[in-house]
């Protein structure tokens, strides 16, 4: 009888955090979610754009360069991601790090038939430091609070299921 107990209870444990982390190799929980004050960054047309002004959504910020491989890989499932109608409340801001032209940004997104994104800029390099980025791509994970819950280091499938159904419970 105990040995039923232990594996019921391991099942349980497993199966929780399980459902609390999908099995992305390059996803980090952030257990106390972060606060930031004046996450702040640029659209095309130099308007300055305010984390705080989107409270209530869910928010992703995606750090990328024209010159990143593996930006260039994920952008497509990322912008797949922003039109995927199980989300209500979910705002993704590619910002782009490589300090590059606008036009060269907007080929790169032409090239890649990305039309549900638009981009935006980190400067002058401000977010970088703030939110100690060790490369790219990666990608920020914000709650309805504002707080940073979770991050992704490189490169991931923003189109994995497994991915889109735990990212679900944060919408």
């Amino acid at each position: 009888m105990k040995l039923l107990i232990i594996f019921i209870y391991l099942i349980i444990t497993n199966f929780s955090y399980a459902s609390e982390k999908p099995n992305i190799r390059n996803l980090i929980l952030i257990k106390n979610p972060e606060t930031y004050d004046d996450v702040t960054f640029r659209d095309t047309n130099q308007k300055n754009i305010n984390l705080d002004d989107f409270r209530g959504k869910l928010v992703l910020f995606n750090f990328w360069a024209t010159w990143c491989v593996p930006c260039k890989d994920e952008m497509p499932s990322l912008d797949n991601l922003q039109s995927n109608s199980d989300f209500k409340d979910l705002k993704i801001f590619p910002i782009n790090m490589g300090k590059e032209n606008v036009s060269k940004m907007e080929l790169f997104f032409k090239e890649l038939n990305v039309r549900n994104l638009d981009i935006f800029i980190d400067a002058p390099a401000t977010l970088a430091k703030k939110f100690s980025l060790r490369g790219i791509p990666t990608t920020i994970l914000f709650n309805k609070e504002g707080k940073e819950f979770a991050r992704i280091v490189g490169s991931t499938d923003f189109d994995n299921e497994e991915f889109i159904d735990w990212l679900k419970n944060y919408d």
